[in-house]
């Protein structure tokens, strides 16, 4: 390595290994998580002495040098807190030691808990343990790591350098965690499906594809999780979850990321209307998991989320954003208002223009949580169509913050209705529709065995975390989101 910083690391490294000390010991002391210590200890007076001693590692994150004494911050997981060291304490040896440790090494130091004159908690250290010798420096001097390239790039970076980063992602393991325990608690069971199929379906999206040399079989990683817990309605499981990564070979933006982890409940003897209320409980969870009521700030909206939501048809949400009535929007006439509209490519059908239209003039400007209900049929072919009106089916989409978070349906569980759907979507992917679904012969083999009327519904986890925690973009939730390959 040429960096002198680097090759200065380097030497030391060398150097405790010529003295006959590891630099990563395979075994570390007993210690206690920063966090505990913090909480045990918070009511000392400044100057006072708790009289107990405790073990304590971290990453070293900064140091203050005094002559022959020192206070050095460590952090780990659960907080940070400061370490004083002096020489007549440690030995002059010990001392000399510690003064060549580097910021971003982590050390294991055992003392007495104390609190200084200027209020801070700090342990007096009377022992370390040097536990791993980092060789290369901490960005920026440590205090923050702002080039969003190298932070969506090296997340281990952006983790240590930035509070507020983590704590965004310590907020998204508990609202997830609520979500899967209200879920739990309501009788739903958690179950986990192939992520590789034999066939992409249960959305509309163009999948990754893959060979799999044994069986000499073309294999797809799911775009969607739906079918195959709709089969585990058709064996008995009246109501079932799974929350997993699903996968689609589209563009990446704020909103969207190739891998992400999708959320699909399942509930026999159920529809969508209780789908709505399902999932104004779990959003309420997934808050109250964050501690926060109902109000939250995204993209420089405030936007109150306390339910119950607005209900809206699509036709009628798209008539009123266009300037025409609800009637026009029905026949083939939308095809001509939608290309005029600059919808491009040119809808093959008026339910296709409804949707170009709504996605353009509408959904941008869902900032409160809203249902869009009642689409369409010829962009649902799994839901069951309305029984006032055949051209519409019982599903909609909760959009808030002008994004998409949530799609259910009251699920189609009539086969011969269901394969006609099927033949329709073929149909369009001959005209050169690559997002249209083919046709699934399993999934039609089970559900002609007899599913029960259910209420489905998929919601985006990764949006959902967005919102609630106030984050612009898609790639602030994810750990390590998709990225374009450096160039070498």
């Amino acid at each position: 390595m040429s960096d002198p910083l680097i090759q200065a690391r380097l030497d030391k490294l060398r150097a405790l290994r010529e003295k006959g000390i590891d630099p990563y010991p395979a075994r570390v002391p007993t210690v206690e998580r920063i966090g505990a210590v913090i909480e045990r200890f918070g009511s000392l007076d400044a100057e006072e002495h708790s009289g107990k001693r405790h073990v304590v590692a971290g990453r070293q994150m900064a140091v203050r040098g005094m002559g022959k004494a020192s206070f050095r911050d460590l952090r780990d997981g659960t907080g940070k807190i400061q370490i004083h060291a002096a020489a007549d304490v440690l030995g002059a040896d010990r001392f000399a030691a510690l003064g060549d440790t580097d910021i971003g090494d982590f050390l294991a130091v055992r003392g007495e808990v104390f609190r200084t004159k200027r209020g801070e908690l700090t342990i007096a250290a009377e022992e370390w343990t040097l536990l791993a010798k980092s060789i290369r420096p901490l960005p920026e001097k440590w205090h923050g790591l702002k080039d969003v390239e190298t932070r969506y790039r090296h997340r281990s970076l952006d983790l240590i350098s930035n509070d507020g980063v983590r704590e965004t992602f310590t907020q998204r393991s508990k609202i997830l965690s609520a979500i899967r325990r209200a879920l739990d608690e309501d009788g739903f069971l958690e179950v986990e499906n192939p992520a590789l199929q034999a066939v992409a379906s249960g959305g509309h999206a163009r999948p990754f594809v893959t060979h799999h040399n044994t069986l000499d079989t073309e294999l797809y990683l799911r775009i969607a999780l739906e079918l195959h817990l709709k089969r585990l309605l058709v064996g008995g499981l009246d109501r079932v979850y799974e929350m997993n990564k699903c996968f689609r070979n589209e563009g990446v933006s704020t909103e969207h990321n190739p891998e992400f982890t999708m959320l699909e409940i399942y509930q026999a003897y159920a529809d969508y209307e209780d789908m709505m209320r399902l999932v104004e409980r779990l959003v309420h969870a997934g808050l109250e998991a964050i501690g926060r009521q109902s109000v939250v700030d995204f993209k420089g909206e405030t936007i109150d989320l306390a339910p119950p939501w607005e209900r809206i048809p699509m036709v009628d949400a798209v008539a009123r954003a266009v300037g025409v009535e609800p009637a026009t929007l029905r026949t083939a006439e939308a095809i001509d208002l939608a290309v005029s509209k600059g919808i491009d490519p040119r809808p093959a059908s008026s339910g296709e223009a409804i949707e170009g239209l709504f996605a353009k003039f509408v959904e941008p400007k869902l900032i409160r949580p809203t249902f869009i209900v009642d689409y369409p049929i010829e962009i649902s072919p799994l839901a069951k169509r309305k029984a006032d009106d055949d051209g519409l089916v019982e599903r909609f989409e909760l959009f808030a913050g002008g994004i998409e978070l949530a799609n259910a349906f009251t699920e189609l569980n009539d086969p011969v209705d269901q394969r006609e759907r099927f033949e329709a979507q073929e149909r369009l992917r001959a005209l050169g529709n690559d997002e249209a679904q083919p046709i699934d012969e399993d999934f039609l083999f089970a559900v002609e065995h007899g599913m029960p009327p259910a209420g489905g519904m998929g919601i985006g986890v990764d949006r959902l975390v967005m919102l609630l925690t106030g984050s612009p973009s898609i790639r602030d939730v994810i750990l390590f989101p998709t990225m374009r390959r450096k160039s070498t």
